[in-house]
Protein backbone atom coordinates (compact mmCIF):
# COMPACT_ATOMS: atom_id res chain seq x y z
CA UNK A 1 0.00 0.00 0.00
CA UNK A 2 1.27 3.58 -0.62
CA UNK A 3 1.64 5.94 1.82
CA UNK A 4 -1.02 9.21 -0.40
CA UNK A 5 0.15 12.27 0.78
CA UNK A 6 -2.34 15.23 -0.50
CA UNK A 7 -1.26 18.87 -0.40
CA UNK A 8 -3.60 21.39 -0.77
CA UNK A 9 -2.55 24.45 -2.44
CA UNK A 10 -3.95 27.37 -0.56
CA UNK A 11 -1.18 29.98 -0.59
CA UNK A 12 0.69 29.76 -3.66
CA UNK A 13 0.18 28.22 -6.95
CA UNK A 14 1.68 24.35 -8.14
CA UNK A 15 4.60 26.61 -9.99
CA UNK A 16 6.14 27.27 -6.33
CA UNK A 17 5.56 24.66 -4.00
CA UNK A 18 6.45 21.58 -7.03
CA UNK A 19 10.40 22.46 -7.02
CA UNK A 20 10.51 22.90 -3.14
CA UNK A 21 8.97 19.26 -3.06
CA UNK A 22 10.81 18.06 -5.30
CA UNK A 23 13.85 19.21 -4.09
CA UNK A 24 13.08 17.43 -0.64
CA UNK A 25 12.50 14.35 -2.78
CA UNK A 26 15.96 13.97 -4.21
CA UNK A 27 17.53 14.98 -1.10
CA UNK A 28 16.17 11.80 0.75
CA UNK A 29 17.60 10.18 -2.43
CA UNK A 30 14.27 9.57 -4.10
CA UNK A 31 13.33 9.57 -7.65
CA UNK A 32 9.86 11.26 -8.67
CA UNK A 33 7.20 10.88 -11.43
CA UNK A 34 5.43 14.21 -11.97
CA UNK A 35 2.06 13.25 -13.60
CA UNK A 36 0.10 16.01 -15.05
CA UNK A 37 -2.80 16.87 -17.47
CA UNK A 38 -1.19 17.91 -20.91
CA UNK A 39 1.67 17.75 -23.08
CA UNK A 40 1.57 21.60 -22.51
CA UNK A 41 1.67 21.58 -18.86
CA UNK A 42 4.81 19.21 -19.31
CA UNK A 43 6.63 21.68 -20.91
CA UNK A 44 5.93 24.31 -19.07
CA UNK A 45 6.79 22.51 -16.01
CA UNK A 46 10.05 21.54 -18.21
CA UNK A 47 11.01 25.10 -18.41
CA UNK A 48 9.87 26.13 -14.86
CA UNK A 49 12.40 23.54 -13.21
CA UNK A 50 15.16 25.03 -15.07
CA UNK A 51 14.80 28.38 -14.22
CA UNK A 52 12.83 28.48 -10.99
CA UNK A 53 16.36 29.35 -8.77
CA UNK A 54 18.46 31.69 -10.58
CA UNK A 55 20.87 30.14 -8.03
CA UNK A 56 20.74 26.08 -9.08
CA UNK A 57 18.39 23.55 -11.17
CA UNK A 58 16.29 20.71 -11.05
CA UNK A 59 17.76 17.45 -13.15
CA UNK A 60 15.09 16.25 -14.39
CA UNK A 61 13.44 15.37 -18.05
CA UNK A 62 10.57 13.99 -20.32
CA UNK A 63 10.11 11.97 -23.66
CA UNK A 64 11.27 14.90 -25.54
CA UNK A 65 14.63 14.81 -23.72
CA UNK A 66 14.69 10.84 -23.56
CA UNK A 67 17.02 8.64 -21.15
CA UNK A 68 14.46 8.06 -18.61
CA UNK A 69 16.66 5.93 -16.42
CA UNK A 70 18.58 8.88 -16.13
CA UNK A 71 16.62 11.17 -15.08
CA UNK A 72 15.93 11.21 -11.39
CA UNK A 73 12.56 13.54 -11.98
CA UNK A 74 10.88 11.98 -14.78
CA UNK A 75 8.01 14.59 -16.33
CA UNK A 76 4.80 12.76 -17.89
CA UNK A 77 1.08 12.54 -18.84
CA UNK A 78 0.91 8.87 -19.07
CA UNK A 79 0.67 6.81 -16.41
CA UNK A 80 4.49 5.21 -16.26
CA UNK A 81 7.42 5.01 -14.35
CA UNK A 82 10.15 4.52 -16.58
CA UNK A 83 12.88 6.14 -14.65
CA UNK A 84 12.53 3.65 -11.51
CA UNK A 85 10.77 6.11 -8.97
CA UNK A 86 9.88 5.95 -5.51
CA UNK A 87 7.67 9.03 -5.19
CA UNK A 88 4.47 10.04 -7.41
CA UNK A 89 3.21 13.59 -8.04
CA UNK A 90 -0.29 14.02 -9.36
CA UNK A 91 -1.28 17.31 -10.81
CA UNK A 92 -3.58 19.14 -12.80
CA UNK A 93 -6.16 16.46 -11.49
CA UNK A 94 -3.66 13.38 -13.09
CA UNK A 95 -4.86 10.02 -11.96
CA UNK A 96 -3.10 6.79 -11.91
CA UNK A 97 -4.06 3.00 -11.80
CA UNK A 98 -0.20 2.59 -10.15
CA UNK A 99 -0.61 4.16 -6.73
CA UNK A 100 0.06 1.15 -5.40
CA UNK A 101 3.68 0.29 -7.05
CA UNK A 102 5.17 4.11 -5.03
CA UNK A 103 6.59 4.51 -1.49
CA UNK A 104 4.98 7.69 -1.85
CA UNK A 105 2.05 9.30 -3.74
CA UNK A 106 1.98 13.17 -3.32
CA UNK A 107 -1.08 14.57 -4.57
CA UNK A 108 -1.43 18.34 -5.24
CA UNK A 109 -4.83 20.32 -5.87
CA UNK A 110 -5.40 23.89 -5.87
CA UNK A 111 -8.21 25.93 -3.20
CA UNK A 112 -9.03 27.66 -6.39
CA UNK A 113 -10.19 24.81 -8.72
CA UNK A 114 -13.76 23.98 -6.86
CA UNK A 115 -13.42 20.59 -8.97
CA UNK A 116 -10.08 19.65 -7.96
CA UNK A 117 -10.97 19.99 -4.31
CA UNK A 118 -14.37 18.33 -4.89
CA UNK A 119 -12.47 15.42 -6.40
CA UNK A 120 -9.41 15.16 -3.67
CA UNK A 121 -12.11 14.97 -1.37
CA UNK A 122 -13.72 11.80 -3.41
CA UNK A 123 -10.08 9.91 -3.89
CA UNK A 124 -9.07 10.61 0.07
CA UNK A 125 -12.57 8.55 0.68
CA UNK A 126 -11.45 6.02 -2.23
CA UNK A 127 -7.89 5.69 -1.30
CA UNK A 128 -9.02 5.28 2.63
CA UNK A 129 -11.25 2.48 1.70
CA UNK A 130 -8.89 0.39 -0.40
CA UNK A 131 -6.25 0.57 2.99
CA UNK A 132 -3.58 3.32 2.16
CA UNK A 133 -2.16 5.43 4.48
CA UNK A 134 -3.31 8.99 3.94
CA UNK A 135 -2.32 12.38 4.93
CA UNK A 136 -3.68 15.71 4.33
CA UNK A 137 -1.56 19.06 4.64
CA UNK A 138 -2.34 22.42 3.94
CA UNK A 139 -0.58 25.58 3.20
CA UNK A 140 -0.13 28.18 5.53
CA UNK A 141 -0.27 31.95 4.73
CA UNK A 142 3.26 31.67 4.42
CA UNK A 143 3.71 28.94 1.98
CA UNK A 144 4.69 26.29 4.89
CA UNK A 145 3.08 22.89 5.18
CA UNK A 146 1.17 21.70 8.03
CA UNK A 147 -0.37 18.23 8.41
CA UNK A 148 -3.97 18.78 9.34
CA UNK A 149 -5.43 15.43 9.16
CA UNK A 150 -4.06 12.18 8.65
CA UNK A 151 -5.77 8.04 8.19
Amino acid sequence: MADIWFYHLTASPLERALPTLLSKTLEREKRAVVMTGTEERIEALNTLLWTYDAASWMPHGSKSDGDPEMQPVWLTSDDENPNGAQFLFLTDRAMSGKIADYERVIMLFDDRDHDAVAEARTRWKDWKDAGHKLSYWQQTPQGAWEKKAES
